[in-house]
């Protein structure tokens, strides 16, 4: 019984990836990142609340193994001193699901106040949102149901958070044109450090 109700979460995690709105929106948040971080030596900030906070530190951690310099800013402790990481050419990458998200609001807010040149991707369930509308370039989750048997706990949600976090990922390493040797010298560490540096060899 058990088997077949994980086989149907399964179905419709992998389904909600597959409906993933695909649009030109992609192209342009892969054309600022490259142009401000790669280009121009900004950086990557991303954020978000809760568990879309978890995905954009996730997302800020792989961007930084393969060459974007990149840090993950808690929405709350920006309003305590925290924004003051921000500098010129940085880039704002926001993920919340509603796009309502309180603190991140008002973290689009301060951060024109600070610096209004500085551009903001963001990542939501809503593209109607005040988020979205306040973004530079939207990329829609495509609204996922989630699997949680009570439709609340973010689920298919943060999936779909991860995959457009990861296309993201791959689409700048092909445009900056990121190598295996690149690779292995952000990884000194551990199985892929040694696995990199077996492939350099070669």
């Amino acid at each position: 019984m058990m088997n077949k109700e994980i086989q149907e979460l399964l179905q419709k995690e992998a389904q909600a990836v597959l409906n993933i709105p695909v649009t030109n929106s992609y192209e342009r948040a892969v054309e600022l990142i490259v142009e401000q971080v790669h280009r121009k030596n900004g950086k990557l900030v991303t954020s978000g609340m809760g568990k879309a906070g978890q995905i954009a530190m996730n997302i800020a951690t792989t961007f930084c193994s393969t060459g974007i310099p990149a840090v993950f800013l808690h929405p709350s402790e920006a309003q305590h001193g925290d924004l003051g990481i921000l500098q010129d050419n940085d880039l704002l990458l926001l993920i919340s699901n509603s796009g309502k998200t309180r603190e991140i609001v008002e973290l689009t807010q301060l951060v024109r106040s600070l610096n209004p040149e500085l551009k903001f991707i963001v990542i939501t369930g809503n593209p109607e949102s005040p988020l979205a509308h306040e973004s530079d370039v939207c990329l829609s989750t495509g609204s996922p149901k989630e699997v949680c048997v009570l439709g609340m706990t973010p689920t298919t949600s943060t999936t779909v958070m991860t995959v457009i976090g990861d296309i993201l990922v791959v689409q700048v390493m092909k445009q900056t044109g990121f190598t295996i040797g690149d690779y292995s010298k952000r990884h000194h560490g551990g199985y892929l450090g040694e696995k990199s540096r077996r492939l350099c060899e070669k």
